[in-house]
């Protein structure tokens, strides 16, 4: 690495030349750490989304306990104002905790992530009501609801880059499909238990303390997602990275203009596949069950009863679809469910409109399928955009502002077209116009399946593999500041200069 000046210390790193393989750039990866990581990482996605599940559920009940006195409609917009309250803290979340995990590691940031999340929700569970201390109880549900957002916004993108950095090149996509799978896992796990609650108690019940068992339930589980990401060792790329430094002397860090510099037009594209993967996700999973309910007058209850079906198909099929993203690529992937959801919004559209039980899930059910292809993709393609360096904070920073500029303003903006237009069919054009941003970024994008994260020599499951791979001399493409990364697992590596 240059040292003439800042600028050389700052951009050495994403210097690369070519050189032939050698015994000592495999990484090959420890599959029962690999495993744990790919746990640890998805209940943390299912919690963040355990919680979305029961706020959304269990709204009507917090609108009563904590805006009393209001309207039933004043109640609601009260107790979702605080919800999207959240959203806006995320991206400084993002800012924060992504540069504390490329400078210090994502193991530790994400031990930090989870038992924040964790407090946040368990928090709401132990807040007075209303009745009892007042205008403190919504003051305290805000600043837990901070808490939760703040948290959250380090959350996906360290997940998702700590998978992705422990994986191997040809499973990245099956392993980063879980992520989401605890995704949905978690919204499904939230609605069941306010659904259990609701059945089993009667209203007063849930008024008095009903409503606070699924708060209270975080806690544990924050617990149990603290111990498992406490055992993880750091990826292998953030040693060889760690290592680097080190060696090289350098405290230096990038900061945030330096980064935009280097990357400024991946953070871009980030922006444009999360702004489609999130505006398909909150439209059919949040908007829908509104949008069934308020605009077409719809069974609430059926409404709800649909989309939880429609999540339970889409787990197992989001892991089929990482096989597929690691086998066809993930541009096809991706650029496919593009033009269908392009294809198929309004003829689902025209399906959820006709009342009809049946019709009204294979319309969703329509949209679902088109969704389980981003979310099976989207964890394996994001951080593959980015080099080790300033994958978690790139990653963070532009995953949170995309969420909150165009995935969470979804429902409200889609909710306030409808009532301004009165065509019902706007939700249509509006994942329409999703879908060709996704065509549009995606076309830019360069296929990452069964290749090395950016500055990453080769990851692989077995001495075999890695004996193959050196077998075809292929030539490698490597960060010039990093050096060349051990084998993870508890044998020893190949050595130097030796056929594998």
């Amino acid at each position: 690495m240059q040292d003439q000046s800042g600028h050389d210390a700052h951009f050495g790193w994403f210097k690369r030349r070519r050189k032939h393989l050698q015994p000592d750039d495999l990484t090959i990866v420890d599959q029962s750490m690999l495993k744990r990581a790919v746990g640890a990482a998805a209940l943390g996605n299912a919690m963040e989304w355990f919680d979305f599940g029961v706020y959304g559920y269990i709204a009507v009940t917090l609108g009563h306990v904590f805006f009393p006195g209001s309207s039933p409609t004043a109640q609601i917009i009260a107790t979702f104002a605080t919800f999207t309250v959240a959203f806006l803290v995320r991206p400084i979340g993002g800012a924060v905790f992504g540069p504390l995990g490329d400078r210090y590691g994502r193991q530790k940031v994400l031990a930090a992530t989870m038992i924040m999340m964790a407090a946040g929700t368990f928090a709401i569970g132990l807040i007075p009501s209303y009745a009892t201390i007042g205008l403190w109880a919504p003051a305290l549900l805000l600043l837990a609801r901070l808490l939760q957002g703040f948290s959250t916004g380090g959350e996906y993108g360290g997940a998702a880059t700590f998978i992705a950095e422990y994986s191997t090149d040809a499973r990245r996509g099956q392993m980063g499909s879980w992520l989401e799978f605890g995704t949905l896992g978690g919204y499904i796990a939230g609605a069941g238990v306010v659904t259990a609650l609701t059945a089993l108690l009667s209203k007063q019940a849930m008024l008095d303390w009903g409503w606070r068992v699924p708060f209270l339930i975080a806690g544990p589980l924050g617990l149990l997602g603290l111990y498992m990401r406490m055992k993880l060792e750091e990826t292998p790329a953030f040693k060889a990275h760690a290592e680097a430094m080190e060696a090289n002397d350098n405290t230096q860090r990038i900061g945030f203009r330096e980064m935009v510099a280097v990357h400024g037009r991946q953070l871009l594209k980030c922006i444009g596949l999360v702004l489609v993967f999130n505006v398909t996700d909150y439209m059919l999973l949040t908007y829908m069950p509104s949008y069934l309910t308020v605009t077409l007058g719809y069974s609430e209850a059926k409404g709800l009863l649909l989309i939880l079906i429609v999540m339970m198909v889409m787990m197992p099929l989001n892991v089929v679809g990482g096989f597929f993203s690691d086998r066809l690529g993930r541009k096809p992937m991706i650029i496919g469910a593009c033009i269908a959801m392009f294809a198929l919004a309004i003829p689902c559209m025209l399906l959820i409109r006709t009342g009809n039980d049946a019709l009204i899930f294979l319309g969703l059910m329509g949209l679902g399928v088109a969704l389980v292809c981003f979310t099976s993709t989207m964890p394996s393609t994001l951080p593959a955009l980015f080099y080790t360096p300033v994958r978690y904070s790139a990653l963070s920073i532009a995953f949170n502002v995309s969420v909150s500029l165009f995935g969470g303003t979804t429902p409200l903006v889609t909710a306030w077209l409808v009532e301004r237009t009165g065509d019902p069919m706007v939700p249509a054009y509006y994942l329409m116009g999703a879908a060709l941003i996704g065509i549009l970024t995606m076309a830019f994008v360069a296929e990452t399946a069964g290749k090395p994260l950016r500055g990453s020599p080769p990851a692989v499951a077995t001495h075999a593999e890695a004996k193959a791979l050196l077998a075809s001399d292929a030539p490698l493409t490597v960060d010039e500041a990093l050096p060349p990364l051990a084998a993870t697992t508890g044998e020893e590596a190949l050595p130097e200069g030796r056929p594998a």
